[in-house]
């Protein structure tokens, strides 16, 4: 059992063989060594961390929760009551909340301990991770590419060690590009499980707060603490996630997809994927080529998130230090009316009913996470995919993410191991709403069969 498992760390704490104290020492030793040149975190709660896990120590036993003394990082987007929350923009630096986001609040109450806050890119529209108020994050496994975004440094967090969890948000991937890209799990939940406000207003519809961890035990066991309704956010449903289900391949109809039909993905990733889909099938899985059939997303998806985007930060164009390539990206949504995105969200009724039947006949679908393994800190993309170019305007070549996202479907990355850099490569299992038990319990199989951890040696 790994000893970065969170799961692990919180029974030790409540049978008295390790002291949150002792946790929390850990994350922040690991934090000094790595953090200088991976750049995750934003700040690090050094007092209060350790206040927090002393205060744990010195309860009683039979009070702790199900995360007792365990280390967690929280995205700099996520409210965390009295740490600056500046959206990665200098627009927002001296912004400090004065409460905590549910999820957050959620994580507190079960035990767990925040250590530090992550970095993320200006209003989190973008898939690496770099902003002009904290600067650039890097990947731990090669210090030369990029964690992804917009949760790069949650991922990177998880991925060198200092935390089993971070918090994170997916609008458009922005979980499960940083677990690709980093070699960790991610689960972007169901939209409506997790509560995400008190927060930011940036793509409501779109958006979901969920777990990057070292294990599908321990996204599991965080969405568990998070999930469930809340009077401070209107748009969370009041349905339970349920225990972890176990993996029934007689049941189960699988269906698996390299492309969906319409994305261009990297010949080694295709290879990973199936050597992973291969190894599902030994282990009883019967496996089905089948796909939805549905257009190809970027249109749709940026018909939401640029209204979205433009009516959440163009308040804030009014502010010089916005990143020109930001406001470019935020200013695109200001020309859309109020009946151009009402038709947008009707044409996403017919996406999401063309999803939801197709995952009527099969109980979850397997695709890649990523296309492509993580790039160079040098750009903000990769300009070709397999001999196709990508469009350079909003992170086209993250398409695979955004079905779960216009549907609301649940969906987790895992890591399938690594391409010939030796870069993490992932495979993503979804399921139709409300079936993030099953999706976890899926990847969790998976994650059995592969025997993958996350152990990167930071590389020069």
């Amino acid at each position: 059992m790994s000893v970065r498992d969170a799961t692990a760390m919180a029974a030790a704490v409540r049978d008295g063989t390790a002291t949150a104290e002792s946790l929390v020492n850990a994350a922040l030793d690991r934090i000094a060594e790595y953090d200088g040149e991976v750049n995750a975190f934003t700040v690090v709660l050094r007092d209060e961390a350790l206040g927090q896990a002393r205060e744990i120590d010195a309860a009683d036993h039979a009070t702790y929760g199900p995360l007792a003394g365990v280390p967690v990082s929280v995205k700099d987007h996520v409210w965390v009551a009295g740490q600056r929350a500046t959206n990665g923009s200098l627009a927002l630096r001296d912004f400090v909340p004065d409460v905590d986001a549910v999820p957050v609040a959620r994580l507190r109450a079960a035990g767990a301990v925040i250590v530090g806050k992550t970095n993320n890119p200006e209003f989190c529209y973008r898939g690496y991770t770099d902003n002009a108020v904290f600067g650039l994050t890097r990947n731990p496994w090669s210090p030369d590419r990029t964690p992804g975004g917009s949760s790069g440094g949650a991922g990177a967090s998880v991925a060198y060690g200092a935390t089993p969890l971070a918090v994170g948000t997916d609008g458009g991937g922005s979980i499960r590009i940083p677990s690709a890209f980093c070699g960790v799990v991610g689960h972007k939940p169901t939209f409506g499980l997790i509560p995400k406000l008190p927060g930011f207003r940036g793509w409501p519809t779109l958006s979901v707060d969920g777990p990057l961890a070292a294990s599908v035990r321990d996204a599991a066991l965080a969405v568990r603490v998070m999930a469930g309704a809340d009077p401070a956010d209107p748009l969370g449903w009041p349905v339970p996630l349920g225990e972890d289900s176990s993996v029934d391949w007689s049941v189960l109809r699988v269906a698996v997809s390299e492309d969906l039909g319409w994305a261009s993905v990297e010949p080694e990733v295709r290879a990973s994927f199936r050597a992973a889909v291969d190894r599902l099938a030994d282990d009883g899985a019967r496996v089905v080529d089948a796909h939805p059939v549905t257009a190809y997303p970027a249109e749709l998806w940026n018909d939401i998130a640029l209204p979205e985007g433009f009516a959440s930060d163009g308040p804030l164009l009014e502010h010089e230090g916005i990143d020109p390539a930001t406001r470019k990206i935020t200013e695109a949504g200001r020309s859309a009316t109020a009946a151009d995105y009402l038709d947008a969200q009707d044409r996403r009724r017919l996406f999401t009913s063309a999803w939801e039947s197709f995952l009527t006949e099969y109980d979850v679908l397997l695709t890649p996470s990523m296309p492509v393994p993580a790039f160079s800190t040098e750009v903000t993309g990769p300009e070709m995919i397999d001999g196709t170019p990508v469009d350079p305007f909003f992170d086209d070549w993250c398409l695979l993410a955004l079905p779960a996202n216009l549907t609301g479907q649940p969906a987790t990355a895992v890591p399938t191991g690594l391409s010939s850099d030796g870069l993490p490569l992932g495979l993503q299992v979804i399921g139709p709403r409300w079936s993030d038990s099953r999706v976890l319990a899926v990847a969790g199989r998976h994650e059995t069969l592969t025997g993958f951890e996350c152990r990167p040696a930071i590389r020069s």
